[in-house]
């Protein structure tokens, strides 16, 4: 008698949602969930920035003063224009401009890596101030009761985020090379959409973390 492994029908990949239309349609959906989960971690995050704000409202005040506006600017500008590189390369790919669009999200990875380049530059200039987290922190120009926790909340926020773009950075390159060789196409992009969903996600979540840092 035939085995069980041999009368066993084989199930063709990634058919568990039926036809194209329900597997794009369930993969824009589990992206969706994912960023919602994202935006709860940074919700979060700006929940506890806004509630020792209200505890230590001199001391964010002050804080502010220390911030390099022009680099904070600077990184903004950087994120709006990636975000609206990627929004042109998903555009090419469905006019069939693989090529263009391959250039433009090796722009927007580019980018990335300037905006965490600037931050890093922030970072450097902080440690030189021992503007640390925790129990490390030893700015002396900045020695008030809560100064320590503004620059906690300040590295955890924006580490976290520069974490994010990282991640998107390698999904951009990632998404860049596959457009190149030609994967996708007007008909199938959706790996470049998700790609660009979760890089706009990035973008707009600095543009919440920029004006309550720099500016407010």
């Amino acid at each position: 008698m035939p085995s069980d492994a041999a009368v066993r029908p084989v199930v063709p990949a990634a058919r568990h949602f039926g036809d194209e239309p329900a597997r794009q349609g369930a993969a824009h959906m589990g992206m969706w969930v994912f960023l919602a989960s994202e935006v709860m971690l940074f919700t979060a995050l700006f929940t506890a920035y806004a509630l020792y704000r209200l505890a230590y409202p001199e001391v964010f005040h002050l804080g502010r003063t220390y911030m390099d506006v022009t680099l904070g600017t600077a990184n903004t500008y950087v994120l709006v224009c990636s975000s609206i590189l990627v929004a042109l390369a998903i555009a090419a790919v469905r006019s069939g401009r693989d090529l263009v669009a391959s250039v433009l999200l090796i722009g927007a990875a580019l980018l990335g890596v300037c905006f965490l380049s600037i931050k890093g530059a922030e970072y450097v200039h902080h440690i030189h101030d021992q503007a640390l987290p925790g129990a490390h922190y030893a700015f002396e120009k900045f020695a008030i009761p809560g100064a320590s926790l503004y620059f906690t909340l300040y590295w955890v926020m924006t580490g976290i985020h520069a974490l994010h773009v990282v991640v998107g950075v390698g999904v951009l390159s990632v998404m860049a090379f596959r457009a190149l060789g030609g994967s996708f196409s007007a008909a199938y992009h959706t790996p470049l959409e998700l790609g660009g969903m979760y890089w706009h996600l990035v973008d707009v979540i600095w543009l919440f973390l920029w004006p309550l840092l720099y500016l407010v």
